[in-house]
C-alpha cells in the first residue's frame, strides 16, 4: 500500500469525529429524567447523528477496494447466515432478524441456502454454510449450529486479517476472538457442557489455545478460571468472577482502547476502521442509556454500565 493511500478518506473521517457524542453530551443524557428527554437532547444537538449504515457507506465509498474493511462486518455476515438458515428450515421470512451493515446480498441469502448454491456466498463462509445446514438438518440442534457458525466467524476474521490486513485489524480480530471465546467457555463451564460441544463453540487464538480452553471449561468453572489466570487475560478472569456484566464492558473498552491507537495516523485504513468501531460503541451506549431510563435505573448504575468513549 502506498504510504499516502486513503489520505483524503482519513481527513474526512477526522472531520466526522466531531459528530460523535462528547463526554459532556453523554453526561446530559445520563442526567435526563426519561427516555423522551434523552431523545429531545439528541434531536437538539447541532451535530448530525449518522447511523452505522451511513458510516459504513461513507468509509466503504472512500475505500471500495479494501478487503481489510470488510472484516469489520464478518460477525454481522455470519449472524445473518444463522438467521437465514433457521428461516429456511422453518419456512419463515428472515428479514426481521437480519443485521446491517453487511457484506452479503440479503435479498438473495435465503434462496441461496434453499437451493444449496453455496458458491454464491463469499468464500469465507461457503464451507460454514454447508456444514451448518447439514448439522441443523441432521440434529435439529439450533444451539450447536449457532455455536459452529459463531466460531467460524471468528476464525474467518483472524484468517482474513492476516491475508488482507495489517497489525491493527489483526489485533482487533484477536481481541474480538479472545473476548468471545472467554464468554463462551465460561457459559459452557457453568452449564456443564460436554467437550464435544465446547470444542465446536470456541475458536482459539494465538493467546488462548483452543484445546486448553475447552478442556478447562469442561472441568468446571474453577478449572476454567485457573487456566484463564495463567494467560495474558488474568485481569479478565478477576472481572468475570465478580460480574459478567462488567466483563462485557471490559471487552468493549479494550476494543475502544485499540481503536484509539489509530487516531493519530494520517494514512491507511486504520483510522477508518477506528471511526467505525467508535460509532458502534456510541450506538451501544445510547441503547444502554435508553434501557436504563425506561427502567428508572439510578445514575451510579448507569455510569457503571457505560462504555469508554472514543472522544
Amino acid at each position: 500500500m502506498s504510504s499516502t493511500k486513503y489520505a483524503s478518506a482519513v481527513a474526512a473521517v477526522k472531520a466526522m469525529e466531531s459528530n460523535l457524542i462528547t463526554q459532556g453530551e453523554f453526561e446530559q443524557l445520563i442526567n435526563a429524567k426519561s427516555a423522551a428527554e434523552m431523545d429531545a437532547i439528541l434531536s437538539s444537538g447541532a451535530s448530525e447523528r449518522n447511523s452505522l449504515n451511513e458510516v459504513w457507506e461513507m468509509i466503504h465509498d472512500f475505500a471500495p477496494d479494501s478487503e481489510e474493511l470488510k472484516i469489520l462486518l464478518y460477525r454481522n455476515d455470519f449472524h445473518n447466515l444463522k438467521a437465514a438458515l433457521k428461516a429456511t428450515l422453518s419456512n419463515r421470512e428472515p428479514e426481521q432478524y437480519y443485521i446491517t451493515p453487511t457484506n452479503l446480498e440479503l435479498d438473495e441469502l435465503k434462496s441461496i441456502l434453499t437451493s444449496k448454491e453455496y458458491d454464491y456466498l463469499p468464500e469465507y463462509m461457503r464451507e460454514t454454510a454447508e456444514q451448518a445446514y447439514e448439522l441443523l438438518t441432521r440434529t435439529l440442534d439450533g444451539q450447536l449450529s449457532d455455536s459452529l457458525i459463531d466460531s467460524a466467524a471468528l476464525s474467518a476474521m483472524q484468517k482474513a486479517s492476516y491475508e488482507f490486513g495489517g497489525e491493527f485489524i489483526q489485533k482487533y480480530s484477536q481481541l474480538i476472538t479472545v473476548c468471545a471465546d472467554i464468554k463462551t467457555a465460561y457459559r459452557c463451564s457453568v452449564m456443564n457442557k460436554p467437550y464435544s460441544f465446547i470444542e465446536t463453540a470456541v475458536c482459539g487464538s494465538e493467546e488462548l489455545d483452543k484445546e486448553s480452553l475447552a478442556r478447562s471449561a469442561q472441568r468446571g468453572t474453577e478449572s476454567f478460571f485457573s487456566f484463564l489466570e495463567s494467560t495474558p487475560y488474568n485481569e479478565a478472569a478477576e472481572i468475570l468472577k465478580s460480574s459478567p456484566a462488567q466483563f462485557e464492558k471490559w471487552c468493549d473498552d479494550i476494543i475502544t482502547d485499540h481503536a484509539e491507537s489509530a487516531r493519530m495516523r494520517s494514512f491507511g485504513t486504520e483510522p477508518l476502521m477506528a471511526y467505525f468501531i467508535a460509532k458502534e460503541t456510541e450506538i451501544k451506549n445510547l441503547r444502554i442509556l435508553k434501557v436504563c431510563k425506561e427502567c428508572n435505573t439510578n445514575k451510579e448504575t448507569i455510569m457503571e454500565r457505560m462504555r469508554k468513549l472514543y472522544v
